[in-house]
């Protein structure tokens, strides 16, 4: 259908951050995740929207607490092993255990901890809401990105004005 390809396209055109989605249960589990937001913060929330044929997230949803890791830029092959069905997607990870027990990437940007607080049916896909436990920022790198299709990059650029805050107010993506 033209509609579909149509929606497909026009929302690849919004710029979203890369997540790796990581609970632990008997052996670590997780999945790469782009569907990811920020939801409340009274009380603290997030949301993330894995796809209803995903065999990860039923497991983590037993569990009922993960994390989610804010992936790098340099972080393209972690994101494309836990994008990837089957077992060992953490062999040769390097990880420790964030403080709710979820696998915590070595080298992620920042690492929020959650217990789940609701699911609902979002068609093809499950909206997760998550109440915040716990979050940290692990170092200062440019984030993974994802844009029509494929992995993005941030590259500054002058700019000509700034915020109302002060801050720098653009960033491009290019290839």
């Amino acid at each position: 259908m033209a509609v579909d390809l149509d929606f497909k396209a026009v929302l690849g055109r919004f710029c979203t951050g890369v997540t790796a989605v990581t609970a632990y249960d008997t052996e670590p589990l997780g999945f790469a995740c782009q569907s990811f937001s920020a939801l409340s913060l009274d009380p603290l929330a997030v949301a993330l929207f894995p796809a209803r044929t995903s065999s990860t997230w039923p497991r983590i949803r037993e569990v009922g607490r993960f994390c989610v890791n804010i992936l790098a830029e340099d972080q393209e092959t972690v994101c494309r092993r836990l994008g990837r069905p089957g077992p060992d997607k953490f062999a040769d990870l390097e990880w420790s255990t964030s403080p709710n027990g979820a696998p915590l990437l070595a080298g992620a940007l920042a690492w929020i901890d959650c217990t789940l607080a609701q699911e609902l049916d979002g068609g093809d896909h499950t909206i997760v809401v998550g109440h915040v436990t716990g979050l940290g920022e692990l170092r200062d790198a440019p984030p993974l990105l994802f844009y029509r299709s494929a992995f993005e990059r941030l590259t500054a650029r002058p700019l000509s004005e700034t915020t109302p805050t002060g801050h720098r107010a653009a960033v491009s993506a290019s290839k």
